[in-house]
């Protein structure tokens, strides 16, 4: 079953007489519970391409489709609120929120009540006994947890990580790999995880290689 598709995506970044060709012409379709690994340079257009799906920007050209819906046409507020339905978002820099407190970073994006759904999720990432701490008092590892639980916490039919193992050490990043596969699986979630590292992908059911904001296989 095709739950995420995006045909003839296109990005350009105007800014007075200089445009920036972010993305050209990609097309992509993703099945429900798979791995994808994007891989390439810095600059290649590969959070870019996570952004469009997001609907965190939208494409000069072309259209994203999440479930059926296409996104690229909807209105800024229409996109947010199917971002929060639909998809969880997992970043490099686990962007928790320091004043709150890792239970309420996680219920920050929730939109129904579900106290047992949750707790479900801390005790499989074992991370249930720091429901009180603040990320400062969290080692990265245990932040990137927190932050796997918060992506999941709407049950989001795509999960997008962006490097979200680029500040842990080889050790950790293989941990959270690997969590994040087996939440993903659990919980029946496409995952797109953009990363330099070719050895976290092996395990990927896809991997896609960027190039100058193109795909150039997959």
């Amino acid at each position: 079953m095709e739950v995420l598709r995006l045909e003839n995506i296109s990005k350009v970044y105007s800014q007075k007489t200089v445009s920036l060709q972010a993305l050209s012409h990609v097309g992509l379709s993703v099945q429900k519970g798979e791995f994808i690994a994007v891989l390439g340079r810095s600059g290649a257009g590969k959070t870019t391409l996570l952004n469009m799906i997001a609907g965190i920007d939208v494409p000069s050209e072309g259209e994203v489709f999440i479930e059926g819906t296409n996104i690229a046409v909807l209105d800024e507020k229409k996109r947010t609120l199917l971002r929060r339905e639909k998809i969880g978002f997992i970043f490099q820099a686990y962007e928790l929120l320091p004043a709150l407190t890792v239970l309420e970073n996680i219920k920050l994006p929730q939109l129904k009540k579900e106290d047992g759904y949750i707790k479900e999720l801390l005790d499989i990432l074992e991370i249930g006994k720091y429901g009180k701490f603040y990320p400062d008092q969290l080692s990265g590892g245990q932040k990137q947890r927190a932050a796997i639980a918060r992506a999941l916490v709407n049950h989001p039919a795509v999960i997008l990580a962006d490097e979200p193992t680029g500040n842990l050490d080889s050790k950790t990043e293989r941990i959270v790999i690997d969590l994040l596969k087996a939440m993903a699986k659990r919980y029946k979630a496409s995952v797109i995880l953009v990363t330099h590292n070719e050895k976290l992908v092996k395990d990927a059911d896809r991997t896609i290689r960027f190039e100058d904001g193109e795909i150039i296989n997959g």
